[in-house]
């Protein structure tokens, strides 16, 4: 279900799903409300055209920038503007705010920060610590690009959304006929002998890929289209069995060594 030309979301994501928008938008069906659990960038929110929306993610300081850009708008735009200037642009004020980041409670200053580290933190990456703290680097980009004109496009939708920050289960819970989900989970590792060593640390384990199809399959019981992004391997598939899945290449290299890189495909498993 698209919303016509493609809009870019104004955070840089990893794996965010701007450029595969037009491939997932042709497994959603139409519908009174959207709902999606991992929000991430929001480029299928953006790109599509439902009445309502219900946007999730487990990320707090990501909600509460997408809240306070739909309750303030052009306002809290200027604020996060006031941040893109060369006297921030230097490493030893950007250390500065990380720690600053870190002390503070909710706030709009809060949610200023986290896009300005989106945009002058090191590749746009949004990394914890094990105590929570935000812990990218500074990024050393020559002028970093403010999305001034993306965040009013975010602001303006967002009037049809509702923004909450809970686990993936509780929202998908809140699903109804004429409501459609949209998941994009933390991805499967590529190789099924990964997950220990190197996946589940990060907090979205197998335990919970496994809920993840549970709940997938339990709301396409009750008439509710779920559609789900992942890896395509030997793990997914068993997971996602009796789902249509839609599978194709994608151009992400799996591995830091360069003389083992190659395309790994990912797959829209569709419950309905």
């Amino acid at each position: 279900m698209r919303s016509g030309e493609s809009v870019r979301p104004f955070l840089k994501w990893a794996g965010g799903k701007y450029r595969l928008i037009d491939r997932i938008s042709k497994q959603l069906p139409e519908g009174k409300r959207l709902i999606e659990p991992f929000l991430g960038s929001g480029a299928v929110f953006l790109n599509t055209e439902y009445e309502r929306y219900l946007l999730a993610d487990i990320n707090p300081d990501l909600i509460l920038l997408y809240q306070t850009l739909k309750d303030e708008g052009e306002v809290f735009i200027d604020y996060c503007q006031s941040f893109f200037t060369p006297r921030y642009n230097q490493a030893n004020r950007y250390y500065e705010l990380r720690e600053e980041f870190n002390d503070i409670d909710a706030s709009e200053r809060k949610a200023a920060l986290f896009l300005y580290f989106n945009r002058h933190g090191y590749n746009g990456l949004c990394r914890y610590n094990l105590k929570g703290g935000f812990n990218v680097p500074f990024g050393r980009y020559k002028k970093p690009y403010f999305p001034r004109n993306e965040m009013r496009f975010f602001a303006k939708k967002s009037r049809r959304a509702t923004f909450v920050c809970q686990d993936f289960e509780k929202v998908m819970l809140r699903a109804r006929k004429n409501h459609v989900v949209y998941c994009d989970p933390p991805y499967v590792p590529v190789s099924p002998t990964a997950y220990f060593t190197s996946y589940a640390k990060h907090g979205f384990s197998l335990h919970d890929q496994e809920r993840l199809a549970f709940q997938a399959k339990r709301l396409s019981d009750r008439d509710v289209t779920v559609v789900v992004s992942n890896h395509e391997n030997e793990i997914t598939r068993a997971m996602y069995q009796g789902a249509k899945i839609v599978s194709f290449p994608v151009k992400r290299t799996i591995s830091c060594n360069g003389s083992k890189r190659r395309n790994a495909d990912e797959l829209l498993a569709i419950f309905n």
